[in-house]
């Protein structure tokens, strides 16, 4: 079968595309045929060598985090699937290897695919939707009517935590760039900012939750636009902001969350039921497999809108 790996830390040329046996389940695991995996950020941070505390320095390594597919064999001990079930899952997220033809799972790892996406669709779910779940049900516990600030809303978490926060009753305040501000309106988005055009620290607004998706406003300056028991939510699980975080919310009414997804089969089937009430989900650029390279060349530009997946044919 074929599988990316990279034996060295680098940009996406360290990707390679190798043939490997297929793996074997156990009694407890399942053999999953990948139909589709979908590119996240974190990716080439830990291949980048980013993420060296988390990920290891022991190669070769994989990649690949979210994926859908179909089981094709089930071990002796499995009971919710059988073989022909269509899934999507999600793997460790440091650790990755769902960019393969074949990939070996528990059945904590999985749910049933939404019977009305594909599974391109399907794969861009896991990674994004349960993050923006995290963020909006746990980190900021967002409430009916509090008014939440999601910068870079364009990207694939803010599509979904555009819509899973006006679901919740909140008011969003979406940031996003030129061509993204009808999409934006689609998704639920009260009002919409054009990067470009507004520094959103000229706003005079102040939030109870300021969401940073796009790795750029720091907690310091997000004060500035933060009631004084609000929440920053950031993705950049750095040493560093891990450390002050900690201090910070001993004592400090802003808190400083910081999001490490935490995928459970819960929050999946959560996920799942969204997109079967049509959680809207947006795909960039599909590739093949054989194109990877390409594709997390493109993808780490940062230009997209949702979501780019790579399909196995």
């Amino acid at each position: 079968m074929r599988k990316v790996i990279y034996n060295r830390f680098g940009d996406a040329n360290v990707l390679e595309l190798t043939e490997q046996a297929v793996p074997v389940p156990e009694q407890n695991q399942l053999l999953i045929r990948v139909k589709a995996v979908s590119i996240n950020p974190l990716d080439w941070k830990v291949y980048g060598g980013e993420m060296k505390l988390m990920s290891g320095s022991k190669f070769p390594k994989s990649v690949g985090i979210d994926f859908s597919g179909i089981v094709e064999k089930t071990g002796s001990h499995i009971t919710g699937f059988k073989t022909g079930d269509e899934i999507i899952g999600m793997l460790d997220v440091f650790k990755g290897g769902a960019l393969a033809d074949y990939v070996v799972v528990k059945e904590t790892d999985i749910v049933l695919k939404p019977a009305n996406t594909s599974f391109a669709e399907a794969a861009a779910l896991p990674v994004t939707g349960l993050s923006a779940l995290q963020i909006m049900d746990q980190l900021a516990a967002v409430q009916p009517n509090q008014e939440i600030l999601i910068n870079g809303a364009s990207g694939g978490i803010g599509i979904f935590a555009v819509q899973i926060a006006r679901q919740r009753g909140a008011k969003v305040t979406a940031v996003v760039s030129t061509k993204s501000l009808d999409e934006a309106k689609q998704w639920g988005a009260d009002k919409v900012i054009d990067y470009k055009k507004q520094d959103i620290q000229q706003l005079t607004q102040k939030f109870d939750a300021v969401i940073d998706l796009s790795g750029r406003l720091t907690f310091k300056a997000a004060k500035k636009r933060m009631k004084d028991k609000a929440t920053f939510v950031t993705t950049l699980p750095e040493p560093q902001v891990l450390l002050y975080s900690f201090f910070n919310n001993l004592f400090s009414g802003k808190k400083l969350k910081i999001l490490i997804v935490k995928p459970t089969v819960e929050n999946l089937k959560k996920l799942t039921g969204l997109a079967e009430q049509n959680l809207q989900i947006v795909l960039d650029k599909t590739y093949f497999i054989n194109e990877v390279r390409k594709a997390y060349n493109e993808a780490s530009k940062g230009k997209i809108i949702g979501k780019s997946v790579i399909l196995f044919d």
